[in-house]
């Protein structure tokens, strides 16, 4: 025993190399460091319910379903308040049944405007909309689709975010079979002459894809609740020799950044933040005849704090080289209007920390690992 306390001394004690990215700043209050996100945790919501007949994916949602649907909060612009509110509508409805999680997207725009035609290329450097859906919430694992007015797809999914580290994580070269998706415009593709009213994305992702990274695999029940984002690109035009063409800023001569105009702002100019993404909790009843409240969980306030603590893990150690597991160095959140107790643990090795938590809501804790990825563990345990 006293040989393996020493060993476990020495690797405490060990100093890490390595460097991660830099994801948020850190202030000093009292000369206590403490973490500020640029916006408040403030994800979106919706509930999406079952459509009683069946779609046709053609781009236009005329059916008496769509209609019934709801529409989600306009979008904003990516980094929420921080920056001025989107110059053009876009706002998408929901829907589900045994075998599709639809959706269709409506996008005012006065010059609608394509190029790319090959599949899974990248396809946001069109304007375009995105949609991204991690089933079970653990921040890995998640699914990424993108599409233009001439409706080419790039689908990929994600097994963890780009800024974990500096490994491969996506997976491009795969397509999700089945998938259904169709373009509607009212108006004229790239013809920069006239004035286009909108742009319409109507789309049908089979679970049979979807489940495969779900808690358990498979699609959702009633009540059950995914992450779920939507993005629009959108860049800066002209008008040249009547084709359109990027504008471009005289200061870098290169074409002006996207707009990223979002359903759920990460507060960053980076969808891959899916702890930010909107919720999206399914309903059993059919669409139009009965409607529920969302229901809001507490847990949602221990993972959120979790991930504060996260953020200032990895700063600290942008800062000092090592990991630390002395809460003294860390501004512990407040959890107001709750009644969850935040009383976390962290553990440490020269490479990696794991932060937990016990749950508010069920019998076992949340753990948040180094590389973000965050997770339920029933009290099986010692912990």
């Amino acid at each position: 025993m006293r040989n393996l306390l020493f060993f476990l001394a020495l690797i405490l004690a060990f100093s890490c190399k390595e460097k991660e990215p830099t994801i948020g700043a850190l202030i000093t209050v009292e000369d206590k460091p403490s973490y500020q996100y640029p916006i408040p945790f403030a994800p979106e919501k919706y509930v999406c319910y079952q459509n009683n007949i069946p779609l046709n994916i053609d781009g236009k949602a005329d059916e008496s379903d769509w209609q019934n649907a709801s529409w989600t909060n306009k979008f904003v612009d990516i980094e929420g308040d921080l920056k001025p509110k989107p110059t053009h509508d876009t706002k998408v409805k929901m829907l589900w049944d045994k075998d599709y999680f639809y959706f269709y997207a409506e996008m005012n725009e006065p010059h609608i405007w394509a190029k790319l035609r090959q599949r899974d290329t990248i396809i946001f450097y069109d304007d375009d909309f995105e949609v991204f859906i991690d089933p079970d919430g653990d921040s890995h694992n998640y699914y990424e689709l993108e599409v233009n007015a001439f409706n080419t797809l790039w689908d990929l999914i994600l097994l963890r975010p780009y800024r974990t580290d500096h490994q491969h994580k996506v997976l491009n070269n795969w397509n999700i079979p089945n998938i259904k998706s169709a373009i509607h415009i009212e108006g004229t593709l790239n013809n920069p002459k006239d004035e286009d009213q909108y742009w319409a994305v109507e789309m049908a992702i089979p679970w049979l894809a979807l489940k495969e990274f779900s808690n358990t695999k498979e699609i959702p029940k009633d009540g059950d609740q995914w992450r779920v984002n939507f993005s629009r690109v959108d860049w800066t035009m002209n008008n040249k020799n009547g084709n359109y063409q990027k504008a471009i800023d005289p200061k870098t001569s290169k074409p002006y950044p996207a707009d990223n105009w979002v359903w759920s702002p990460t507060g960053f100019i980076n969808m891959h933040m899916p702890e930010q993404w909107g919720f999206v909790q399914f309903s059993d009843k059919i669409v139009g005849v009965e409607t529920i409240d969302f229901i809001e969980h507490s847990d949602d306030k221990i993972k959120w704090a979790l991930w504060n603590l996260y953020f200032q893990q990895v700063d600290y150690k942008n800062k000092n080289k090592i990991y630390t597991n002395n809460l003294n160095q860390f501004t512990i959140p407040d959890l107001k209007n709750s009644k969850c107790k935040f009383q976390p643990k962290i553990y440490i090795t020269p490479h990696l920390f794991e932060i937990v938590a016990k749950s508010c809501e069920r019998d076992g804790f949340w753990s948040i690992r180094q590389d973000g990825k965050i997770e339920f563990y029933k009290n099986n345990t010692n912990e």
